[in-house]
């Protein structure tokens, strides 16, 4: 299959306003995007910047940046189609990352960490006051210490794991059901092992790592026949190339949990 080329001269402006209003986008964002837009509403995504021997960082958990401007761009594009973008604590103490659209035009998603035993501080740049909608997922009974203008949702399971199913259920419980899966891997890696991924964006970087931290880490299959396998459309982001995958409902085999 031959890549699609994205052109890089239509305009961002109105995309996010025009995705949320289902309608169809000018090329090239309909191939690229057109498929997030769902008419109930309700769509998750997941998003990996990696090399192409599939490392999203170093041993040493560097990972600032393997992809490069065009890939970036892409990541803020996903940001603004999305009510929420979700992180994990290790992400936000690994990367403190602000999770905000700068590269494009578009507004800010709510920024969800997902914090069981409410291990963070609130210095870190995902809880800034900026206006933008902070929320912080965390096992029922955890007395997390953060400020009074972050919202908390306690649900059950453990300290280490909640799930995946439940954090989106409540979510959608308070009007958030666009929603983007950011990071890290072992955060996407349950989403997609719990089959809570209707699409899966994976952008590759010209970059040869060698060794590092895997984007993603399943419950191990014994056949081939056993792996995932989905539709996928490729696209190309400058010198970079983005795997789009189908996992809605209709095309994906479910993974089983381990």
């Amino acid at each position: 299959m031959e890549p699609s080329t994205v052109d890089p001269r239509p305009s961002w402006t109105e995309v996010p306003q025009r995705i949320r209003a289902g309608d169809v986008l000018p090329e090239p964002w309909e191939s690229l995007f057109g498929p997030l837009r769902a008419t109930s509403g309700a769509i998750v995504v997941g998003q990996i910047g990696q090399s192409i021997d599939g490392r999203i960082a170093t041993l040493s958990g560097h990972s600032h940046y393997i992809n490069g401007p065009a890939g970036l761009d892409h990541l803020h594009r996903l940001r603004s189609l999305v009510d929420a973008v979700i992180v994990g604590a290790g992400t936000v103490r690994a990367d403190d990352p602000q999770l905000t659209v700068r590269r494009v035009p578009g507004p800010n998603p709510a920024r969800v960490v997902i914090d069981p035993g409410g291990t963070l501080g609130t210095d870190a740049r995902v809880f800034a006051a900026d206006g933008t909608r902070r929320i912080l997922i965390i096992h029922e009974g955890t007395r997390p210490p953060i400020a009074s203008d972050i919202e908390t949702i306690a649900l059950p399971g453990s300290r280490a794991l909640l799930d995946p199913v439940a954090i989106l259920d409540a979510l959608s419980g308070i009007g958030l059901r666009r929603v983007l899966v950011e990071g890290g891997a072992r955060t996407l890696s349950l989403f997609l092992t719990a089959g809570c991924l209707d699409r899966l964006h994976v952008v590759v970087a010209p970059v040869i790592v060698g060794s590092g931290v895997p984007g993603l880490v399943l419950p191990p299959v014994d056949f081939m026949t056993d792996a995932l396998r989905m539709p996928m459309q490729a696209h190309l982001l400058g010198d970079e190339v983005l795997f789009d995958c189908d996992l809605s409902p209709r095309s994906r085999t479910l993974l089983a949990l381990p």
